[in-house]
């Protein structure tokens, strides 16, 4: 059964209590679940990740393209929480390990939000991006990878 990887940075261990009013109150254990679960609902295994540490989440996306090039992985969900705008490395990173495809996803509309969230240093090297729609945005990033690896074959 191939995999779907999904990643979370920083801060997002901290769902479901940190600024409900903009995060809502689920909880990464809830997003992991309902990812795994709606992943195994299409056919495919997931696994879940989440650091808030920039090295960790670099490693992960590493053994992601090698995942992917072997066949085992068809693309990774990612949202880099603060990272999405401070993160050279997180964007070399994902560029290094094309053509693994990485969703973006940000829980809240980062474009409706302070002036410094408007911009993703990942956005360039990602597949798709999904801001906006809450915790859905996660299983929204899953059908489109499951989508786009059916068109490929």
């Amino acid at each position: 059964m191939k995999t779907i990887l999904l990643l979370n940075g920083p801060n997002l261990n901290l769902l479901g209590t940190r600024e409900p009013g903009v995060y809502g109150a689920t909880t990464l254990a809830d997003v992991e679940t309902q990812f795994t679960e709606s992943a195994q609902a299409l056919g495919f295994k997931a696994e879940c990740f989440q650091s808030n540490h920039e090295g960790a989440l670099i490693d992960q996306i590493h053994a992601a393209g090698q995942r992917f090039a072997t066949g085992d992985l068809i693309g990774a969900v990612f949202n880099p929480g603060a990272f999405t705008h401070t993160s050279v490395a997180l964007f070399d990173a994902i560029q290094g390990v094309k053509p693994l495809p990485v969703v973006e996803v940000h829980i809240s509309n980062v474009h409706a939000r302070e002036a410094f969230r408007h911009h993703s240093y990942i956005s360039p090297a990602a597949a798709g991006i999904i801001v906006g729609f809450g915790t859905d945005g996660y299983r929204m990033a899953l059908e489109a990878l499951v989508r786009r690896a059916a068109a490929k074959g």
